[in-house]
């Protein structure tokens, strides 16, 4: 079976095809994160089908403390007990690292962090975090890496991403061990390496090119979109492409707006996530095919139009902006919903948006169209 198929290019950007036990992926693809199992918002795995999810995206870390890894997989994985059938990708708790710097201690064995929830003592290493991920089921699963926080000294940033490295090779090993397992949930899970390296492009590239040695079934760029400007975003993306292997999809972690998701196809990516759509939803900040707005804006009050003109999701073919206004600032509940889910559908209409400009080859006219526009506002 071919994992990964590049199908059609244009520049640098790729229309791909991508292949696992839950099913067919097109990319370039934007993953739904649903952290805990659930997309933040009250959107239920059922609502994912509606607006055109195509992999869900959960996390090692939050499942591991609740409800815990050990009770997903007595309720047959990750798929059955929140009813979704597609592909699903588990990050590794690596980021963790990152996101809870204060409360945690980083050893060659592994990470030791106190849980966010009642401060316990949890260890969590390459071997743990494979562990985890199998019990969970899911169809792909990140290496445990360290995520370094912006700006980072060379020094640091180096014997970080050395780490990394010496990690991938024993989630490697404990990945095909896992999976070898007879009673292993899933036993195509695959497993995709992590390049690290902060802002250091010189660092970016050594690492590049040894996790590529380690024959993963696809590589990330992490640790990236925490805190350095754009234009160096871009500029590692660029500096670390030539290096990832052609046959293989490439992942930018945690990335990002609508704009960066085009110019990082541009870039050669293929493989997006980001918790935006679902945050700046809760916050009442949506996203349209004119810019972004803040539906909670006086100008609103009266407003009988949709969202947005442009969009066919069932919020806007159902619900006034003056209607979604009042609810947010009556705090109904229902506020959220409807504006993740508008969200979520404008990312996965983007997406697709991209696939189509690519299959007929006017993807350098759309980026041009649209890369600035939806760095804007209305």
């Amino acid at each position: 079976m071919t994992v990964f198929e590049v199908i059609r290019t244009e520049g640098k950007a790729r229309r791909g095809v991508f292949t696992c036990a839950h099913g067919t992926v097109q990319t370039p693809v934007f993953m739904n994160v649903g952290t805990q199992g659930a997309i933040k918002g009250a959107v239920s795995a059922l609502d994912l089908k509606e607006i055109g999810c195509q992999v869900e995206l959960s996390n090692t870390y939050h499942l591991h403390l609740r409800p815990g890894d050990q009770v997903v997989r007595q309720m047959g994985g990750l798929h059955k007990f929140m009813r979704w059938d597609g592909p699903i990708l588990t990050d590794s708790g690596g980021f963790q690292v990152f996101s809870l710097s204060g409360l945690r201690k980083i050893k060659e064995e592994g990470v030791t962090f106190a849980s966010h929830i009642d401060g316990r003592r949890i260890f969590m290493g390459p071997e743990e975090s494979m562990q985890i991920q199998s019990n969970l089921g899911s169809d792909i699963a990140m290496a445990f890496d360290e995520c370094v926080e912006n700006p980072a000294t060379y020094e640091y940033a180096k014997a970080s991403c050395e780490r990394t490295l010496r990690w991938l090779e024993r989630c490697k090993a404990e990945h095909d061990r896992l999976n070898a397992l007879p009673d292993t949930i899933n036993s195509s899970q695959m497993l995709f390496g992590i390049n690290q390296g902060a802002t250091f492009e010189e660092l970016r590239v050594w690492h590049m090119k040894e996790i590529s040695k380690i024959d993963c079934e696809g590589y990330a760029i992490g640790g990236l979109a925490v805190g350095e400007p754009t234009q160096v975003m871009y500029d590692i993306i660029d500096a670390v492409e030539p290096h990832m292997p052609v046959d293989k999809p490439r992942y930018l972690m945690g990335v990002g707006t609508p704009s960066n998701i085009i110019e990082a196809v541009a870039r050669g990516v293929d493989f997006f996530d980001c918790v935006m759509p679902a945050r700046n939803a809760r916050h009442a900040k949506l996203f349209t095919w004119s810019g972004a707005l803040n539906i909670r804006n006086e100008k609103y009050k009266l407003d009988e139009r949709p969202i947005d003109p442009d969009c066919d999701c069932s919020v806007c073919r159902n619900f006034s902006r003056a209607y979604l206004r009042h609810l947010f600032v009556a705090e109904e509940m229902l506020a959220m919903r409807l504006a993740v889910l508008h969200n979520l559908y404008f990312y996965n209409k983007l997406a697709q948006r991209i696939r189509d400009a690519l299959d007929s080859g006017v993807f350098a006219a759309f980026r041009e169209e649209y890369s600035e526009k939806l760095a804007g506002r209305v």
